[in-house]
C-alpha cells in the first residue's frame, strides 16, 4: 500500500500538481507512515530536478540570479519544527514541504519561464501541461582516492573551489564510504558551505546568502535523522551543489587574514599560508562569556560602524579570553535585531539569510570541532556588518524601539499569546511584536510562546522560508546564552508577520485541518 502511495505522490509531483500531492500526503499520514520515511521519499522524488546548471545567468549582458533550492531545506525544517509542536499537529510542517514542492522543481526554467513553480509566479505559462523537470546533474557512482583523509578532502575542495562539479561529487560520495571517517567528511562539507559568503550586498541581487552552508547543514540532519544507509538521495541532493557556481571566497579570505594581521600580529606578505595557528586553536578553548557591556559594545560596532572596526573588536575581545561560541551568540541577536528593525516585507532577503547564517554557524560550532572554525567568526560578522549597512543604505533600518501595548499588563498570558498570533497572521508585525515584547515583560514561561510561534510558522505556507527561519530563530534561542537572547524571539515574531507572502497562505494549512479533521486549522 505504502508503494502505491509514494507512487502516487511522486507522480502528482512531477505534475507539478500541488493539491494531488497534498491528498497523496494525508492518505500517507492516515496510513501511519512514518516521518523519517516521508523524508526519505520526498527528497528522493525531488532531488534529480532540486540542482541548476550555475546560480547566475547573463542574459543581453545583464547578470541574473538563480534561487537556490528550498525543497531540501524545508524539509530540515519539518523534521525539526515537528518536535516543538503537539502530537496533532505535528504533521503539519510536513505538508507544508510537501505542498511547496511541486512549485520548486528545475528553478533554472522556472527563472526563464519555461517551467512553472515558485519563481514563475505571476508570468503566463505556456498552455498544456507542464514540461517534465530538467535533470543537469545525474547522479553518480563514488571515486575513492588514495592517500590519508587529510589530503583526500584537501583535494575534493580543490575542486569544489574550481567548480568541478561531477568529478567533486563522486569524490564526496567515496569519501562517505567509510562510516569511521564520515564525521570529518561532513563538517568538511558544512565549512566549505560556510566559507561561501558573497562580498557585497548593496544593489546586487545574485548572491550566496549563505545557501550552500543551509544546505550542506539540511543534508547533515536529515542523514543523521533517517540514518546513512538510507540517505544518499539526501546526499545528492544536498552535497553536490557545494561546487556549482559562482562561489565566493573573498570574505573568507579576509578572515584567514584577519587572524595572521589581528590575532598574530603579522604584516601580509605574498606569500602562500596555511592551516591554523597554534594562538588560534588555543583560542578555540576560551569560554568566557560577555557581559552586557561587552555585549552592547560588540553590537555597537558589527550593526552600526563601518569595516574595520568589527574585525577589530572581535579581535580584542577573543584576545582577552571571551570564547568564539559566545561571540556567536552576539552576532545571533545582532542578526535578529536587525529582522526586527527591517519593515518593508520585499527586503527581508539579506537580514533573513544572514540570521540563518548565523544560526547554521551556531549549530556547526555545537556539532563539530573543525580546526578553521574561528575564523568563521569573521564571516558571520563581516555577514552582519554587511546586512546592517545594506538595510540602512535601503532605508530599511529603523530604530528597535520595541514597546508593549497599552493595557497588555492587565492581560494573562494565553490573551497575549492569543493576541500575538492574531498579529501574525493579520501581518501586523509592530503589533506582534509589541504584544510578545509584553509577554516576555511579563515573566511568564517561554516554552509555550516557543510552541505557539512554530505552530503558526508552519501554518504559512508557499514559501519555506516562513518555516526556516523561525525554525532556526527558535532553536537558537534554546543554545544562546547571551544576555539579550530574547531579541531571537522578537526576530522570530517580526520575520514570520512582515517577510512577504505570496497567494493565499493559508491555504495548506485549511486543507491539511480539512482532511486530517484538525478543527482549529480550519
Amino acid at each position: 500500500m505504502a508503494n502505491a502511495l509514494y507512487a502516487r505522490l511522486e507522480e502528482r509531483i512531477l505534475q507539478r500538481d500541488q493539491v494531488g500531492a497534498s491528498d497523496a500526503y494525508y492518505d500517507l499520514v492516515r496510513a501511519g507512515r512514518p516521518l523519517n520515511e516521508l523524508l526519505t521519499e520526498a527528497v528522493r522524488i525531488h532531488a534529480p530536478y532540486t540542482h541548476v546548471p550555475y546560480h547566475e545567468r547573463i542574459d543581453d549582458g545583464y547578470v541574473n540570479f538563480v534561487n537556490n533550492d528550498h525543497c531540501l531545506l524545508s524539509a530540515r525544517a519539518t523534521l525539526n519544527l515537528a518536535k516543538m509542536l503537539p502530537d496533532s499537529l505535528a504533521s503539519l510542517p510536513m505538508a507544508q514541504t510537501i505542498w511547496y514542492i511541486p512549485t520548486g522543481l528545475d528553478i533554472w526554467n522556472q527563472k526563464i519561464v519555461k517551467a512553472p513553480g515558485h519563481y514563475a509566479r505571476g508570468f503566463q505559462q505556456p498552455p498544456g501541461p507542464p514540461p517534465a523537470p530538467v535533470v543537469y546533474w545525474p547522479d553518480q557512482e563514488p571515486l575513492a582516492l588514495d592517500g590519508s583523509l587529510k589530503e583526500r578532502l584537501g583535494h575534493w575542495l580543490t575542486l569544489v573551489h574550481r567548480g568541478q562539479v561531477i568529478e567533486a561529487y563522486r569524490v564526496f560520495l567515496g569519501l562517505m564510504q567509510d562510516p569511521a571517517q564520515r564525521r570529518d567528511v561532513l563538517a568538511e562539507l558544512v565549512f566549505a558551505g560556510l566559507i561561501d559568503v558573497q562580498d557585497r550586498a548593496f544593489q546586487n541581487r545574485s548572491y550566496t546568502t549563505g545557501h550552500k552552508s543551509f544546505r550542506a547543514r539540511s543534508t547533515v540532519e536529515l542523514g543523521d535523522a533517517v540514518g546513512w544507509d538510507h540517505a544518499h538521495d539526501i546526499v545528492y541532493a544536498g552535497a553536490l551543489d557545494i561546487a556549482v557556481g559562482p562561489r565566493w571566497y573573498s570574505t573568507y579570505e579576509m578572515a584567514c587574514n584577519a587572524v595572521t594581521v589581528y590575532l598574530e600580529g603579522h604584516a601580509l606578505h605574498a606569500v602562500p599560508y596555511s592551516g591554523t595557528t597554534a594562538r588560534e586553536r588555543a583560542m578555540l578553548a576560551n569560554t568566557a562569556p560577555l557581559d552586557a557591556d561587552d555585549v552592547t559594545a560588540l553590537l555597537d560596532a558589527v550593526l552600526n560602524a563601518p569595516e574595520p572596526a568589527y574585525i577589530e573588536h572581535i579581535s580584542r575581545l577573543l584576545l582577552a579570553g571571551k570564547g568564539p561560541r559566545q561571540i556567536l551568540d552576539v552576532l545571533q541577536i545582532g542578526a535578529a535585531q536587525v529582522l526586527v528593525r527591517t519593515h518593508d516585507d520585499i527586503n527581508f532577503s539579506i537580514p533573513q539569510h544572514c540570521a540563518e547564517y548565523c544560526s547554521t554557524l551556531g549549530w556547526f560550532y555545537d556539532t563539530f570541532q573543525h580546526p578553521q572554525r574561528l575564523k568563521l567568526l569573521y564571516v558571520a560578522a563581516s555577514f552582519l556588518n554587511r546586512n546592517a549597512w545594506h538595510q540602512r543604505h535601503t532605508g530599511d533600518m529603523h530604530a528597535a524601539d520595541v514597546r508593549a501595548p497599552a493595557g497588555a499588563d492587565k492581560m494573562d498570558a494565553g490573551q497575549l499569546l492569543d493576541r500575538i498570533d492574531a498579529a501574525i497572521l493579520a501581518l501586523d508585525g509592530a503589533q506582534a511584536v509589541g504584544w510578545t515584547r509584553a509577554y516576555l515583560d511579563s515573566g511568564a514561561d517561554r516554552n509555550p510562546l516557543i510552541t505557539r510561534l512554530a505552530l503558526v510558522a508552519a501554518r504559512i505556507g508557499n514559501d519555506p522560508h516562513n518555516q526556516e527561519i523561525a525554525q532556526c530563530l527558535l532553536d537558537d534561542w534554546h543554545r544562546n546564552r547571551a544576555p539579550g537572547r530574547d531579541w531571537l524571539l522578537l526576530g522570530c515574531v517580526q520575520h514570520t508577520a512582515r517577510h512577504r507572502k505570496y497567494g493565499d497562505f493559508l491555504e495548506a494549512g485549511r486543507r491539511f485541518g480539512a482532511a486530517l479533521g484538525v478543527t482549529s486549522l480550519q
